[in-house]
């Protein structure tokens, strides 16, 4: 697989999502980069939303994406509401930050940056999704893994996250390492987060999303070091299996 296609990927996004039914919608524009949302379904349906692209060093969630997208894996199942690439500066440059220095995955409290508080004011607009799944990379990491908010009565089911790693076992071992940014692993793979923030004032979106009131939600993180190709391929398996063992 070549290299993230940079520009070509929003209008490749935007041309196909329409294809397949979505509305497009761009809800903000930094320095003439527009941040794209695609929405599709009933939303008397559960509410799926996903994201990727927030930290511009990570490539490999919005191609994944797109992947999804045109093998029509988005169908009429559920509400789907997506953000492919939620740090299109970041992006282009092929840095974590945004073109202003500032890590958006940690500004949802603060909301220093237009890009976040425009996509709070976007998520303010649409249901309360049911699911959430965040699609990361790690450059530290050797092995795939994923950290869980759960607010319901599945959130102390150990044996709940062997279903998504047997499904990327064919790209990815789960990460070896037992104590990952601090936080312990549950299980190797699998780390069980609380629905409150690290650090007080800096929330990522997934803590803003359980504040918000989604019950669950995915933060799956693949090994930045492995090629594109199969952190592609493993984030794909990851989406799919987790909405088939979650909400089918």
């Amino acid at each position: 697989m070549k290299m993230f296609p940079r520009l070509a990927f929003l209008s490749d996004w935007q041309q196909e999502a329409a294809q397949r039914g979505f509305h497009n919608e761009s809800f903000a524009e930094v320095s003439g980069l527009p941040i794209l949302s695609s929405s599709k379904g009933d939303p008397a349906k559960p509410t799926v939303y996903l994201s990727a692209g927030i930290h511009g060093d990570e490539p490999a969630g919005p191609l994944a994406l797109l992947a999804l997208l045109k093998e029509g894996f988005f169908d009429d199942r559920f509400h789907w509401l997506i953000c492919p690439l939620l740090n299109p500066t970041g992006m282009i440059a092929g840095t974590r930050e945004n073109e202003q220095g500032i890590d958006l995955n940690r500004d949802y409290c603060l909301r220093q940056t237009a890009e976040i508080c425009a996509h709070i004011q976007w998520l303010g607009r649409q249901e309360i999704p049911q699911f959430f799944l965040s699609l990361h990379e790690d450059w530290e990491s050797t092995g795939f893994y994923f950290y869980e908010i759960n607010l319901g009565s599945e959130a102390a089911d150990a044996a709940s996250p062997h279903h998504i790693l047997e499904a990327v076992a064919p790209f990815f071992d789960p990460e070896p390492e037992g104590v990952i940014d601090g936080h312990e692993v549950t299980t190797p793979g699998w780390i069980y987060h609380s629905e409150n923030p690290d650090f007080p004032e800096a929330w990522p979106e997934a803590i803003f999303l359980a504040k918000l009131g989604c019950p669950l939600s995915h933060t799956f993180e693949t090994p930045s070091s492995a090629t594109l190709a199969m952190r592609v391929s493993c984030h794909q398996a990851a989406v799919k299996e987790a909405v088939k063992s979650r909400l089918l």
